[in-house]
């Protein structure tokens, strides 16, 4: 029997925060609020996400000997996420330095840290992870030589989810294996891009560019519009949830989080994506990454609809 609803294999780092009236062009130097210092990294966010959701939830990931790996560290345990996956040292805590504006867009800058000394011999070192996990969840703030690793370590009937974020080209074993491949606006044209694919004006077109290029599904996150769910099927658009965004940074973890949690207890795709907007519409409405997660009671009372079954 499955251990694990969720294996999420990635980064851990301290975010470093400050709200600016508006960021600074080159050259520029502009005053922002105090600084605050909260766990974040888009692994150790999506772990914490699926935790609070109620998934069972393992990390696999690197953090530093210091103060901003116990931080994290006490982050994961406190919101129930199986750490023996989480290596200690090898280089300082990853660090997220984000600039907040007075819409809740943010900015960020990463520092890798530790989180560049992710092996794929980590990977291997964790097998016993990967055969307890329904789901495996990666994204591309570690090697990318530690995410093919990943990719080809899947129990047999696992399902990979990966959000290329940073985004960058990705070889074709690591997108054959993506059941769904989550990007936005902005990753899906790098990848795009990257493949030397035409970057058509609709989302539906980058979805089904994204499909030819080898994933079994898609998902495009668009925002306060939704998102939009392609199969070799057909495509379907998931409205979301209009609520005033406060803070948008580590809502797209959430989103992924719920989503990929929701596959694992045997929802549909387009189920899942419904779920997980309205994990994403709860986390916008309040500040911070990981502090910002809603528990599946919280996203059950959000409006009375889509809770979890």
């Amino acid at each position: 029997m499955d251990e694990y609803d969720l294996l999420v294999v990635g980064s851990a780092n301290a975010d470093l925060v400050t709200a600016v009236a508006r960021r600074p062009g080159a050259g520029e130097t502009v005053l922002g609020s105090d600084l605050a210092v909260h766990p974040g990294g888009k692994g150790a966010n999506q772990a914490v996400a699926a935790a609070r959701l109620g998934a069972r939830t393992a990390l696999l990931a690197r953090v530093g000997d210091d103060a901003y790996g116990r931080l994290l560290l006490d982050a994961q345990e406190s919101a129930g996420v199986d750490t023996a996956g989480v290596l200690v040292g090898g280089a300082p805590t990853g660090v997220a330095l984000i600039t907040v504006d007075p819409s809740g867009d943010n900015s960020i800058v990463v520092a890798p840290g530790a989180n560049g000394r992710l092996t794929p011999a980590d990977v291997r070192a964790a097998r016993g992870l990967f055969e307890a996990a329904r789901v495996v969840s990666l994204q591309l703030e570690i090697p990318l030589e530690t995410v093919a690793e990943a990719a080809g370590a899947l129990a047999p009937g696992a399902r990979l989810v990966l959000n290329p974020s940073p985004p960058a080209p990705l070889p074709q074993e690591v997108l054959r294996a993506c059941d769904p491949l989550i990007v936005n606006e902005h990753e899906a044209r790098v990848i795009l891009e990257g493949a030397g694919a035409e970057v058509p004006d609709a989302p539906e077109e980058w979805a089904g560019r994204l499909l030819a290029l080898g994933p079994r599904s898609v998902v495009v996150t668009l925002g306060a519009e939704g998102a939009l769910v392609a199969t070799a099927e057909g495509a379907e658009r998931v409205p979301s949830v209009k609520v005033e965004a406060v803070d948008t940074t580590g809502a797209g973890d959430a989103f992924t989080a719920a989503l990929a949690w929701r596959l694992g207890v045997g929802d549909d795709l387009v189920t899942a994506a419904r779920y997980a907007v309205r994990v994403g519409a709860v986390a916008v409405t309040r500040a911070g990454a990981q502090a910002s997660y809603p528990t599946g009671a919280e996203v059950a009372g959000f409006g009375g609809a889509g809770a979890a079954r």
